[in-house]
C-alpha cells in the first residue's frame, strides 16, 4: 500500500553533500580532506606554541633560583597569545567555508515545459538532449544583468536554467550560485555564501605561515649569542629550523592562493570565469570599481540560503515507486501517471502495484461496456470479406444465372448480359418477386 513518510529534506538530498548535527551543518563528499587540513594548521602551530611554553618556564625557572638567563627572550607571552589568536580564527574561518551552504541552487523536480522556456530570440541553435532527448529545449538563454546580455545555460541534472554567474559542480552534485571553484582542501564548494570566508581562511594562513617563520628566525638569530655561531644555534634550535623549512615551503600555496584572490576580488571574477578567459574580449558586467568590489565581497550582507535542509518532505513508500519532490510535495512517476489516465489495472503478478485510486473501482462494468462496444461495431461495419460462399437466386426464373459477388466495387453481377444489381438495392422491400431492378 502507498505510505507517505515525513523526513527531514537533507535525509531525502540528492546531492553528493554530507550533513551532519541534523542537517545544521552542510559538507561535501570529501569532507575527510578537511581533517588533513586541521592537522596542517594546528600541527606547527601547537609544536610553535609549546616552544614558546617551554622557553617561559625555563626562563621563570632560572630567574626563581637568581640565575641569569643568557638565552633569547623573542619568545614570550606576547608571541604566544599572537599564535594562539590566529590559529584559532584560521580553524573559525575553514570550518566556516566547510560547514556552510555555498549558495546551492534548488533542484526542480521536473524539466520545464518547452513553451515556457522556449525563446525566439534566443540565437543558440543548439538543443538540449542528454538527458531529456523528448524535450526541444534551447542550451543556453539571454539575459539581461546591469544592461548587458548574459548566456545562462540549461542544467541536465537539476532540470533549470542556472542563473548567472551560477555553474554544477560535478563532485558535490549541484549547480552553485557564483561558483568559483570546488577546494578539495576544505572538502566543499567556494561559492556565493562561503567565498568571503574563504578568503579569510587562507589569508589568516599566509598571515600565520609568514609570522611563524619571522619569529622562527628571530629566535635562532637570538640564540646565535650562547652558542658562538649561528650552524650551533640551528642545530640547537631543531624545531625552529623544522618550522622555518615548513612555513616557506607552505607560504608558495597559501600565499599565492591569497594574491591570486585578492586581484579576483579586485576585478570581481571568480576562479571558473578566470580560467576560461570569460573577460578577456568583452566588459565585465558584475565590475564595480576597486572599492565597490571589495565592499560587494566583505561588507554585504550575505544572502540567506535557498535551501532549509531541515524542512519536513513526504517521501513516498517505495512499494509505490514515486519520487521525491524538494518542496514537500510527492510527485507521481510517469508509469504510475500512465496506469491512472489510461484506466488500465496491473496484473497480481505485475511488479507495478494498482495505485490507491483504482484499488476501489469495480472493472466489471467497464468489462461490459467494451464488450457491448465491440458487438455494436460489428454490426455497423460488418467484415467486408463475410459473404457466403453459396446463394440463393435473387430472381426467379433466372435458371442456372451464377451469382458472384464483385468485392471491389460492392456489386453482384450475373451471367445476364448488361444486369448489374447493386447490393444497396438488393434490400430495397419495392422491388417485387420475379422483378429485376432498373439499370
Amino acid at each position: 500500500m502507498e505510505t507517505q513518510v515525513a523526513k527531514r529534506l537533507y535525509q531525502v538530498w540528492k546531492g553528493s553533500n554530507r550533513f551532519f548535527c541534523g542537517g545544521r551543518l552542510i559538507f561535501g563528499p570529501d569532507v575527510i580532506s578537511l581533517l588533513m587540513t586541521i592537522t596542517l594548521i594546528a600541527g606547527p602551530s601547537i609544536a610553535f606554541a609549546c616552544q614558546i611554553i617551554v622557553k617561559i618556564h625555563n626562563r621563570e625557572k632560572l630567574a626563581h633560583h637568581h640565575h641569569m638567563y643568557e638565552h633569547s627572550h623573542i619568545l614570550g607571552y606576547p608571541v604566544l597569545i599572537v599564535t594562539l589568536i590566529v590559529t584559532l580564527a584560521d580553524l573559525i574561518f575553514l570550518f566556516l567555508t566547510s560547514s556552510r551552504d555555498p549558495g546551492i541552487v534548488p533542484r526542480s523536480v521536473r524539466p520545464p515545459e518547452s513553451e515556457e522556456t522556449f525563446d525566439g530570440a534566443t540565437p543558440s541553435m543548439e538543443w538540449v538532449s542528454g538527458r531529456t532527448p523528448h524535450l526541444r529545449l534551447p542550451r543556453t538563454k539571454d539575459v539581461s544583468v546591469n544592461g548587458f546580455v548574459v548566456k545562462v545555460k540549461y542544467c541536465e541534472t537539476c532540470f533549470l536554467y542556472r542563473p548567472p554567474r551560477a555553474s554544477h559542480c560535478s563532485i558535490c552534485n549541484n549547480c552553485v550560485q557564483k561558483f568559483d571553484h570546488h577546494c578539495p582542501w576544505v572538502g566543499q564548494c567556494i561559492g556565493l555564501r562561503n567565498y568571503r570566508f574563504f578568503f579569510l581562511f587562507i589569508s589568516s594562513s599566509t598571515f600565520l605561515c609568514i609570522y611563524v617563520f619571522i619569529i622562527s628566525w628571530l629566535n635562532i638569530i637570538g640564540e646565535r649569542k650562547h652558542y658562538t655561531s649561528l650552524w650551533k644555534s640551528m642545530t640547537s634550535e631543531v624545531l625552529s629550523l623544522v618550522l622555518i623549512i615548513y612555513t616557506f615551503v607552505a607560504v608558495w600555496f597559501v600565499g599565492g592562493l591569497t594574491v591570486f584572490h585578492a586581484y579576483l576580488i579586485s576585478t570581481n571574477q571568480t576562479t571558473y570565469e578566470n580560467f576560461r578567459y570569460r573577460y578577456d574580449k568583452k566588459e565585465n558586467p558584475y565590475n564595480k570599481g576597486l572599492f565597490g568590489n571589495f565592499k560587494d565581497v566583505f561588507f554585504s550582507k550575505i544572502p540567506s540560503s535557498m535551501n532549509d535542509f531541515r524542512s519536513w518532505v513526504f517521501e513516498d513508500s517505495k512499494e509505490t515507486g514515486t519520487h521525491i519532490s524538494t518542496n514537500g510535495i510527492s510527485i507521481i512517476s510517469s508509469k504510475e501517471k500512465i496506469d491512472i489516465e489510461m484506466g488500465m489495472k496491473c496484473s497480481p503478478d505485475s511488479s507495478t502495484p494498482i495505485p490507491s485510486i483504482l484499488q476501489n473501482l469495480d472493472y466489471s462494468i467497464i468489462d461490459d461496456n467494451l464488450k457491448m462496444n465491440n458487438r455494436q461495431e460489428a454490426d455497423v461495419n460488418p467484415d467486408p470479406f463475410d459473404f457466403p460462399t453459396a446463394q440463393e437466386p435473387l430472381v426467379e426464373g433466372s435458371g442456372d444465372a451464377d451469382v458472384c459477388c464483385n468485392e471491389t466495387h460492392g456489386q453482384i453481377v450475373t451471367d445476364t448480359p448488361n444486369v448489374t444489381i447493386s447490393t444497396n438495392e438488393i434490400s430495397n422491400p419495392n422491388i417485387g418477386d420475379g422483378e429485376l431492378p432498373q439499370t
